[in-house]
């Protein structure tokens, strides 16, 4: 299987991080990247640096005044007196989403104090010199992996770094800036009817949500710790289901702080057997390993070994797959526990 990732993801490295008030060291950092690569090579893994297939496939999901203001925001922000070494919003609107979560106008402010706040939100997305270069390399090993699948592979991997499910489709949150998930689930639309798309990272992928939150034509599936107390705090409940035509293609399982491994392998047993039951031709797994009991920012229990036995569950599923990298931030676990999930899940593939 291919592992599509190119070193110009490197580039984004962020210094800083707002966790409760204190400026702390990021979690989300180059050496996840290094640490995945390593780990996951020899386990029937081939890293391929994907082609530049171009803007387009981007701004099929995202806003195209976003994606202008993600290149241009951190020469924009060093032209200012005083300005800090990366782009850090100080100023967010009071309404950042509507009812059917659609996509937002162009902002009114042309400044870019003003533009931050509106494009980036929360205090986890810093864009320092080189995000834009590296962001854009990520949705490119997405849509290579995509490609790959069209291209009659049965499965392929996106090694996205940064990750990408809290990306809306004109707004940064959350380590994320573009949707490496919905990108590979829009290419994969060319030639499959529905595509589902089941994320078991921890953290609900409130902009995955948003992005397909009105479309019957990509499900969504996620399950996650309860947001009433945890990142991303206002989506992620199970009364989400959808809005007009995506009605009842949108699921949310919110685990319990705690919730150890059976819990967490009946949610994506759930997510399944839902997604097959819409008669989607085509996967996309949002891979996050930060549900991991090692993670620094995860509150439940699940070992290594729950992660293989999914690797299994997944490998079973008989149709073309694009796995993207998401979250897991623990630089041990991450190199145990990806090789654990895909070498079980290569082990499960069958012809098809």
């Amino acid at each position: 299987m291919d592992l599509f990732f190119s070193k110009t993801q490197l580039k984004h490295s962020p210094e800083q991080f707002m966790a409760a008030g204190r400026i702390i060291a990021p979690f989300e950092v180059p050496e996840r990247a290094e640490r995945l690569t390593s780990g996951l090579q020899g386990h029937g893994l081939k890293i391929s640096v994907p082609a530049d297939f171009g803007i387009e496939p981007i701004t099929a999901v995202h806003a195209a005044h976003y994606i202008d203001f993600l290149h241009t925001a951190y020469a924009r922000f060093q032209r200012l007196d005083n300005a800090g070494r990366e782009v850090f919003p100080n100023v967010h609107p009071h309404v950042s989403a509507t009812p059917d979560l659609g996509p937002r106008e162009r902002p009114r402010p042309t400044g870019i104090i003003g533009q931050a706040g509106w494009y980036m939100g929360d205090m986890a997305c810093a864009i320092g010199e080189g995000t834009w270069e590296a962001v854009y390399a990520g949705a490119q090993a997405a849509v290579g992996a995509a490609e790959a699948v069209l291209s009659s592979a049965g499965q392929a991997m996106a090694l996205c770094r940064p990750p990408g499910h809290h990306a809306y489709s004109d707004r940064a949150s959350g380590f994320c800036f573009l949707n490496n998930a919905a990108i590979a689930a829009q290419t994969l639309r060319r030639s499959f009817k529905r595509v589902a798309i089941l994320d078991f990272d921890t953290h609900h992928g409130d902009g995955t949500q948003s992005i397909f939150y009105r479309r019957s034509d990509v499900y969504y599936a996620s399950c996650h710790t309860n947001p009433r107390d945890y990142y991303p705090f206002y989506l992620g409940y199970q009364d989400e289901v959808g809005f007009g035509e995506g009605d009842k293609f949108n699921l949310n399982i919110p685990l319990s702080e705690g919730a150890g491994d059976e819990a967490f392998l009946e949610a994506n047993q759930h997510m399944i057997v839902s997604a097959l039951a819409t008669q989607a031709d085509a996967l996309v797994i949002s891979a996050g390993w930060d549900a991991h009991h090692d993670d620094p920012l995860s509150r439940l229990d699940v070992s290594t070994d729950a992660f293989r036995r999914l690797g299994r569950i997944y490998g079973e599923i008989p149709l073309p797959t694009v796995i993207i990298q998401e979250g897991g931030y623990s630089l041990a676990a991450i190199e145990v526990v990806a090789p654990a999930f895909i070498t079980e899940f290569l082990d499960e593939r069958k012809p098809f």
